[in-house]
């Protein structure tokens, strides 16, 4: 890696060298230098994951406009709009749970061959070689600045939540401070993240998952970019399962060394430049209980932190997705999620945040981080489970 010293790792070094013992300019190099050395692919991945994030939110609003896909907005927004409907009946017929059924049931009438079909199989090559690329520094701390279809005040929540989540790994990559040590500087992390601008810091207090699986465009991004949507979701796999892999052998030296697992399982699904893979990826957002569960265990508070952004990400990409959209509905659309997720007024119980991230299942958000699962652990689906979900889409990546 050519970028030294790396922009992540300095807010969680400045505050790892006032809980150590050792201190001075040479600890400091010595430090920097042994993270880096350790988990420098992940650290240019994390670069690679916003700047790949953000290029995806335009070439997707970018579409939206495009003259050309003006049959293929119109024939997604009655796929969406019927889908729609067709969900609100089951609503009423369950009790009110919106629902759609098992996600392990895909059965899209558009299905891989819907109208955006070449658009996402070009928009998931394109993306492959952004997470692949280099991108300095500025690049990812500017990402969300340059997407047009973004409100400011939601690229300014964004930006910070990535910087959060940097912070969080790179504390959490150090491998000279004791996890007992880490615990407590992970508060500060937090601390940090809401004093520093709290207008722009998500809520701590666990959010409903209704929040981003049952509102008016929901599925948007799924159902018109499955293959995107899975890239998007893989990105998000490696930046959990990672922390787990590096967490879980600081906790127990017998799983040390376990972080080239799950780079070579993010490869895997990957798969080729042409985005071909034999590997799954995610059909369910990937949340921390269950693809990080030692983290959970460990700081349960930034978890959640981190599970809100996610879902936030998702509600936003999903709108953006959603055809048809004037620019002043989706503005508007963006910034009233943006308030939903950054206010503490909307919040569930940790338990139901708990049960609601888990019965996800694990196979369906990636798998795990350590130890193998080949086949989805769920017998019921959401719906049977009295859970909300919207329909999604599986196929090649």
């Amino acid at each position: 890696m050519t970028r030294k010293p790396l922009r992540l790792f300095k807010p969680a070094l400045a505050l790892l060298l006032g809980i150590s013992v050792s201190t001075g300019a040479l600890a400091q190099a010595n430090l920097e230098s042994s993270v880096e050395s350790q988990h420098s692919e992940l650290a240019r991945l994390y670069h690679a994951f916003t700047v790949t994030h953000a290029a995806a939110l335009d070439t997707i609003a970018r579409a939206n406009l495009d003259p050309q896909f003006a049959q293929a907005r119109a024939d997604m927004r009655q796929h969406l709009e019927q889908m729609q409907t067709r969900e609100n009946s089951q609503s009423m017929s369950h009790g009110m749970m919106h629902s759609s059924g098992d996600s392990n049931s895909h059965d899209m009438d558009m299905s891989m061959e819907g109208p955006y079909r070449e658009l996402d199989v070009k928009a998931r090559v394109n993306m492959g070689r952004q997470v692949r690329a280099d991108h300095t520094d500025a690049a990812a701390a500017e990402a969300y600045d340059n997407v047009a279809s973004l409100p400011r005040h939601a690229a300014m929540v964004l930006a910070a939540g990535r910087q959060f989540e940097e912070a969080l790994w790179s504390l959490w990559a150090d491998p000279v401070t004791s996890v007992d040590d880490k615990v407590k500087a992970t508060q500060t992390v937090i601390e940090d993240y809401r004093s520093a601008d709290e207008r722009h810091a998500v809520s701590v207090q666990p959010k409903p998952v209704a929040l981003y699986l049952d509102h008016a465009y929901t599925g948007s991004l799924q159902s018109a970019y499955p293959r995107l949507s899975g890239l998007l979701w893989s990105n998000q796999w490696l930046q959990l399962a990672s922390l787990e892999a590096i967490i879980r052998g600081q906790v127990d030296p017998q799983f040390a060394g376990r972080v080239d697992d799950t780079l070579e399982r993010y490869n895997n699904k990957l798969g080729s430049d042409s985005g071909m893979s034999m590997f799954p990826a995610p059909v369910e957002m990937p949340t921390v209980p269950t693809i990080a569960p030692t983290l959970y265990t460990l700081a349960p508070e930034a978890s959640i932190i981190v599970d809100n952004l996610n879902m936030l990400d998702a509600a936003i990409a999903d709108i953006i997705a959603y055809p048809g959209l004037d620019a002043n509905t989706r503005e508007h659309a963006i910034l009233d999620k943006v308030a939903q997720f950054t206010d503490d007024d909307t919040a569930t119980d940790n338990m139901s945040y708990l049960l609601s991230a888990l019965r996800g299942g694990i196979y369906n958000q990636g798998g795990p981080a350590i130890g193998e699962l080949m086949g989805s652990e769920r017998n019921r689906s959401r719906d049977a489970m009295g859970m909300q979900h919207h329909m999604s889409m599986s196929g090649p990546n």
